[in-house]
């Protein structure tokens, strides 16, 4: 349980240290996604997983529909409605904003980015985000990068965000950059100013 498998190393720190220094609401959940993964559409083939990085999830296979029910219903959905409830009671502008963290090796496969973006082109916070990255990091700032949203790895946009009409920003941080308290503290000392400077920017526009 202590893998990028079972839970986004590091994720539940920075957010903590974000909301703080932002005065932002931070939700996060707190049930390992092996068990069901919010941040996907239940029903697909990433809600409850029979492996995962090639690790066999013994326990999810052959789930009965009551059993994934009660899943759902314990976990899956009460973290959605917190969402819900905190955003349909907030003011407008809101802006959502999604943490995830990455492995640094996904399959075989060497990730380098230190930060990414991911988005679908229709975020005015997402590109701001992205350009004050990519402006202290240059390549190692993905764009789309380690994932694209619309490959089924994002659940809380399209749920949240779209029918609300607010403007998003899902970000990733590879999960090495957060091992520790250190490392935590570091990346909201980084990403702190990035996100307040966006936002000064669309208020602009």
């Amino acid at each position: 349980m202590d893998r990028h498998i079972a839970w986004d190393i590091g994720v539940a720190g920075l957010g903590e240290r974000l909301s703080a220094a932002l005065d932002a609401c931070f939700i996060r959940q707190t049930y390992s996604r092996l068990v069901v993964d919010c941040n996907r559409v239940p029903g697909s083939a990433g809600s409850i997983v029979a492996s995962s990085d090639g690790t066999a999830v013994p326990g999810n296979v052959n789930l009965s529909d009551a059993a994934v029910q009660m899943r759902l219903n314990a976990i899956y959905r009460p973290y959605q409605e917190a969402i819900a409830a905190e955003l349909d009671a907030r003011p407008s502008p809101t802006r959502l904003i999604a943490l995830h963290s990455f492995t640094p090796s996904m399959n075989g496969f060497d990730r380098p980015w230190r930060y990414g973006v991911v988005h679908r082109g229709d975020s005015p916070l997402s590109f701001a985000v992205l350009a004050g990255l990519k402006a202290a990091l240059g390549e190692a700032a993905g764009d789309n990068l380690p994932y694209a949203m619309g490959e089924g790895t994002d659940n809380t946009i399209p749920l949240h965000a779209d029918p609300r009409g607010l403007d998003y920003l899902e970000i990733e941080v590879r999960q090495d950059l957060l091992a520790d308290t250190a490392g935590q503290d570091r990346a909201a000392r980084f990403l702190g100013p990035i996100l307040v400077e966006a936002e000064r920017q669309i208020r602009r526009l």
